[in-house]
């Protein structure tokens, strides 16, 4: 499978989820310095990660997201998580994140799993746009992003907590319009 198409660069793939992600899943949700970078509170349970696995319909126009994992082409190994959330089908538009494994962080794979991501929501969704919500400190998705095509547009100020303090989180959008 080493061709270029919708969800594979002849590197890594973007696929939808599997019962066997569960134990990555349930790695990647637990991990603790992850949730500086999301809502987070809470550790999730091997049984509610099972759930929604069973009950994931990876249909964005029902459940309004999609998740997909990004894993190596020639050995399957799951690497990161790209998704869309919050869809709007009446403003064709959808809030997007993205995860790499800190053991695959500067690889390229945050690049390609973007890339796919992009292309994706662009020529098979038909999304007219993607933004996402970047902590303000963070200076490599930031630059992952602009990198991307996506340009910042606004700072909210105090947006979110970690622990006792506030932070900054830049809103960044994409018009895939552009090329």
């Amino acid at each position: 499978m080493n061709t270029s198409s919708l969800l594979h660069d002849g590197v890594i793939g973007l696929r939808a989820l599997e019962p066997t992600d569960l134990d990555v899943l349930y790695q990647w949700e637990n991990d603790t310095t992850l949730w500086t970078v999301t809502d987070t509170v809470a550790p999730y349970s091997r049984q509610v990660l099972w759930q929604y696995l069973e009950n994931y319909t990876a249909d964005i126009y029902k459940s309004h997201e999609l998740r997909l994992m990004a894993v190596m082409e020639d050995t399957g190994e799951p690497v990161g998580i790209v998704d869309l959330m919050n869809y709007s089908s009446l403003n064709n538009r959808a809030e997007m994140g993205l995860l790499i494994a800190s053991a695959h962080r500067g690889k390229g794979y945050g690049e390609r799993a973007l890339a796919l991501l992009l292309d994706y929501a662009r020529n098979h969704i038909g999304l007219r746009q993607l933004y996402a919500y970047v902590a303000a400190d963070n200076a490599t998705c930031l630059h992952l992003l602009h990198e991307g095509g996506f340009s910042t547009v606004g700072t909210l100020r105090q947006w979110r907590r970690r622990g006792v303090h506030y932070h900054d989180v830049v809103m960044l959008q994409r018009l895939l319009t552009d090329r």
